[in-house]
């Protein structure tokens, strides 16, 4: 019997073995260990995930519970679920214009497919991740990337829409957005990536041609102007059979 596409835009698929409590708590768990939620921040309630998955307050509480079990959250009468796991590795830093000239090469060299494009009220975790007031419009992206016929890429991307970027239908299906970033007359001072690994969950397989619960690579990434001011937020899921992160380390001589 196939699935219908409201089936899959929750995020959880029915269909699955897997208990939808844990299907939630995997995505849960991703968007900790990519940094995606900060420690500190607070996650949705059992009601809001509740209405976000399709599922009862019961099994959104079992995710949430889960999570305080694995010591990845803490629960508080009258506060809520407290993100309390840091990211595990330490930074390493790079060449941030060589890493932007070479992200805009790669846009360039594969074909977009815009999925969404909308304007949101920012809410947490991204008007955190952005520093923005609740409620302040963000523009939201979302695409996925092909290359010789194929998805290899699956991205949701925020900007904050005062910053008057030309992010249209049009534009993005020509520009890649970093590039229309800088046209609009925005520096890219810095950026701040995390990349985990992470499974497929039913939306994600559905785009990306995979089936649940397959390997993929997630990429957590805020950019920032010289000021330090977050101006684009992407989270990006890759196939890895299809795409590769290469660096190019060199020794130091003494």
């Amino acid at each position: 019997m196939p699935r219908r596409v409201e089936e899959l835009v929750s995020g959880v698929d029915r269909f699955q073995p897997v208990p939808l409590y844990h299907q939630i708590f995997l995505q849960l768990r991703g968007e900790i260990a990519s940094g995606q939620r900060a420690v500190g921040s607070r996650l949705p309630t059992e009601q809001q995930l509740s209405q976000t998955f399709g599922v009862s307050r019961i099994t959104a509480r079992r995710a949430l519970d889960e999570l305080a079990q694995a010591g990845l959250v803490a629960r508080k009468q009258r506060i809520g679920t407290i993100v309390t796991s840091h990211p595990a590795a330490k930074p390493i830093e790079g060449d941030i214009d060589q890493a932007m000239e070479s992200l805009i090469a790669f846009g360039r060299n594969t074909q977009v497919r815009l999925i969404e494009l909308e304007t949101v009220p920012a809410a947490p975790p991204m008007s955190e991740l952005l520093d923005v007031e609740p409620d302040a419009d963000l523009v939201r992206a979302v695409r996925v990337r092909w290359q010789d016929d194929a998805p290899l890429g699956h991205y949701v991307t925020h900007v904050p829409a005062a910053l008057g970027v030309n992010l249209t239908a049009e534009s993005l299906s020509k520009t890649p957005m970093l590039a229309l970033i800088r046209e609009a007359g925005i520096r890219i001072g810095a950026a701040d990536q995390i990349i985990t690994a992470t499974l497929a969950d039913a939306a994600l397989a559905s785009l990306l041609q995979v089936d649940m619960g397959s390997a993929l690579l997630r990429v957590s990434r805020t950019v920032f102007d010289p000021g330090k001011r977050p101006i684009q937020h992407i989270q990006a899921h890759f196939r890895p059979d299809r795409y590769q992160i290469r660096l190019d380390l060199h020794g130091v001589s003494v």
